[in-house]
């Protein structure tokens, strides 16, 4: 009898303890499942070189702890791959506008001819060569010449990287030893997005004290990467749309027929009709401004099929900001097109961004803040 009482209550005590771990675990699922709900997801689109990594690179210094210096000795070899890649195209692309009518003026010199060949020859591997003083003096030399600066000058019909001409007035001090990037460095770096990063802050400021939470995925913007995409898109806060709208004159780099704006245009459009995004925010941003206001007082916008229609009316910053407001009202066209009737009360933004400037990015995920905030209490009834 004792036995037997003594056996049944080993088995009380071991359903008590049991009892107690799954309560334990019911109370931690609750837990985090509270944490989820101040949790916004928020998802990182566009085409490639849209620009949104360095957005992406951009919110990482402002609220996170940025970059430690492991990560930024990690990008010596991504910058230095960037310039040989830049010199080979450019070097490669002057050959070719050398075969045209006018050609006197895309034929190097001599020896920067053999010089070119060996640089082409390097930017050609897999397995890049630590650059050093030797190498930038030659990239230096190659760089200054008249042909290939012509060539530079019509970068929109090669593939030449926006990071170019900053890297190639930076040589001798990206071929130190010592040489360790700068945040600027890495923000400049171009590197593709494969697969999927994500990273997961507060915002700083007021916000703080409200406990809110950003998750923010990033994805390979090239078409072979966009059906990556798919399982990213249930339960999406928002939306961020990167749009590089100096590119309305440039092709793909995976299809050399496919302008790179109609490209981007098709994109939008597709994603905007995506029958999980009902109810998602959309935050557009009409990134690379600093580049467009150049370029668009010697490039006419009317080059891409897209804007084919577009009228210059003036000089200047006046044309400038005419044809900004042209493309912006584009793509707002285009939002509300795409729209069916039952999501017209999705917020939708459209911001003018410099991915490259922190304090126009600062300020701009600061307006995308307040509008989700807003949205959320307006959601919960409480505006």
């Amino acid at each position: 009898m004792g036995l037997l009482c003594s056996k049944n209550r080993h088995y009380t005590d071991a359903d008590t303890e049991e009892n107690a771990q799954a309560a334990e675990i019911e109370r931690r699922i609750e837990q985090e499942t509270k944490a989820e709900k101040h949790i916004q997801k928020l998802l990182l689109l566009g085409a490639g070189e849209s620009g949104k990594s360095t957005i992406f690179k951009q919110i990482k210094l402002l609220f996170q702890t940025g970059f430690d210096e492991a990560e930024l000795k990690s990008y010596v070899s991504v910058i230095d791959a960037n310039i040989y890649q830049a010199i080979k195209i450019l070097y490669d692309g002057s050959k070719e506008f050398a075969q045209s009518v006018d050609s006197s003026k895309y034929v190097l010199s001599g020896e920067n001819k053999v010089i070119g060949e060996k640089l082409s020859d390097i930017g050609s591997r897999f397995d890049y060569p630590r650059l050093n003083r030797e190498l930038a003096e030659e990239i230096g030399y190659l760089w200054k010449d008249p042909a290939i600066q012509e060539t530079y000058a019509r970068g929109n019909e090669l593939q030449v990287p926006d990071c170019t001409h900053y890297f190639m007035e930076n040589l001798q001090r990206l071929s130190d030893a010592n040489y360790v990037p700068t945040k600027e460095d890495v923000l400049y770096a171009r590197v593709r997005t494969t697969g999927v990063v994500e990273i997961q802050f507060s915002p700083v400021g007021e916000n703080k004290k409200s406990g809110e939470v950003y998750r923010l995925f990033d994805v390979g913007g090239q078409r072979n990467e966009r059906r990556k995409w798919i399982h990213l898109f249930e339960g999406v806060t928002a939306v961020i749309f990167c749009a590089a709208i100096n590119e309305y004159d440039q092709t793909l780099f995976e299809d050399e027929q496919k302008n790179r704006m109609m490209e981007t245009k098709e994109l939008f459009d597709w994603v905007l009709k995506q029958p999980c995004f009902e109810k998602t925010s959309f935050m557009l941003f009409l990134n690379k401004f600093d580049i467009f206001e150049t370029k668009v007082l010697t490039v006419p916008l009317n080059v891409c099929e897209w804007f084919k229609d577009y009228q210059p009316v003036s000089t200047g910053k006046q044309e400038i900001e005419h044809a900004y407001k042209y493309i912006k009202k584009k793509f707002e066209e285009l939002y509300f097109q795409s729209t069916a009737p039952d999501r017209v009360d999705r917020v939708f933004k459209v911001y003018r961004t410099t991915a490259l400037d922190q304090k126009v990015v600062k300020k701009t995920f600061k307006l995308v803040d307040e509008t989700l905030r807003r949205r959320n209490l307006f959601e919960a009834g409480l505006l």
